[in-house]
Formats: C-alpha cells, structure tokens, sequence
C-alpha cells in the first residue's frame, strides 16, 4: 500500500512536458470552432411565412409578431400568394393587362375585404366577427398592421406572387420599410431565426 501511495505521488510530482507550440495550435483551433459555432447559432429573431389570405389567420399572425416585439424579438415576415391581398390598397389604381385586372377583380381589395378562413357565411361572417371584436375592445386588424409597423415588424412580400398574380408594387398599402423579396431571401431568414411558422 505504502509502496503503491509512493508510485502515484512520484507520478504525481514527475515533470509534465509541454509543446507550448501544440498548445498554442490546439488553443487556436479551439478558438476557431467557437467562432464558427457562434456565427451559426440562430439570432434572436422569428420568421412567419403569410401564405393564408384569411381574416383569422392573417389577426393570428400581427398578434404572434407584436408578441414577439413586446419581448423585443425581431421578426420577419414573409408575404406569399393569398396572404399579399391584405397589402393591397384599393385607394392606389395601376395600369394592368386583361388577365392582371381579373386576378385583381377576384381577389380581395387590402385587409378590410379578406374572408374567413370558417363560418365565411356568404360574407356575412367577417362582418360579423369584426362587430364582435368592436363591441368588446379588440384591436381591429388594420390596427394591428399599423402597431406592427410602428413596432419594427418587417414585412417582406414574395416578388415571385406578385408577378404570378399580376400585383404591382405601386398598389401595395404604405407600410413602413415594405419591400419585396424571393424565397432565397426567405430561407436566409428562416437560417437566422430561432423560429420559423407558416400560417
């Protein structure tokens, strides 16, 4: 026992040899691979893709970005097909050929004219919802684009609806550095977020 206390003190106290250069080297690379980690950690910011031109799910989403603000997480908002009628505005005319102007003719005219994505009741249903909302102190939707806007909500519409569907950028609604973008912009985005939802 004694003789096995003297080996691993012997052990112990014997000189360790050190290659300061390897040290250096390893200490580097180290250094390295946590700069590379760090710069791919996501950001504190959250991605919503728009891709439902409803009433109901549009609300949905200012509410989940304005939460988001509150917390002071940025936000991103991606605009695609439906979704881009509620940037729509019906004071801003352009010049569209035939197939444009029918597009324009059947979708809604901005966020006042969106429907339920349920009890659509011919139309009736998002009147109906809306007074509801009125009657007890719900922020209104268009209130809630405005807040969102003055919040820092950034809302990115998708070049490659507008050309399907025939929008021009002079219609949209004014909107506090709107700007239009493809979906590699998007997935860039999506890579820099923490979170990333699809309604």
């Amino acid at each position: 026992m004694a003789e096995t206390l003297e080996t691993t003190a012997a052990a112990v106290a014997a000189p360790v040899s050190v290659n300061v250069d390897d040290l250096a080297r390893q200490v580097n690379e180290l250094a390295a691979q946590v700069a590379e980690l760090r710069a791919a950690m996501p950001e504190d910011r959250v991605t919503l893709g728009l891709l439902s031109g409803d009433f109901d799910q549009t609300m949905a989403a200012f509410i989940i970005a304005l939460g988001c603000r509150a917390y002071d997480i940025e936000v991103d908002m991606f605009v695609t097909f439906w979704g881009t009628a509620a940037f729509r505005d019906k004071k801003k005319k352009v010049d569209k050929g035939a197939l444009d102007r029918m597009f324009g003719i059947m979708l809604p005219d901005g966020s006042t004219q969106l429907p339920m994505s349920k009890l659509q009741m011919l139309g009736i249903g998002p009147k109906m919802i809306r007074k509801v909302m009125a009657d007890r102190g719900a922020t209104s939707l268009e209130d809630l684009i405005r807040q969102a806007g003055e919040m820092g909500v950034k809302v990115h519409i998708c070049t490659m609806t507008m050309g399907i569907m025939g929008m021009k950028e002079e219609e949209m609604v004014d909107y506090p550095g709107l700007d239009f973008v493809g979906v590699g912009q998007f997935v860039d985005m999506m890579n820099r977020s923490r979170n990333c939802w699809f309604l």
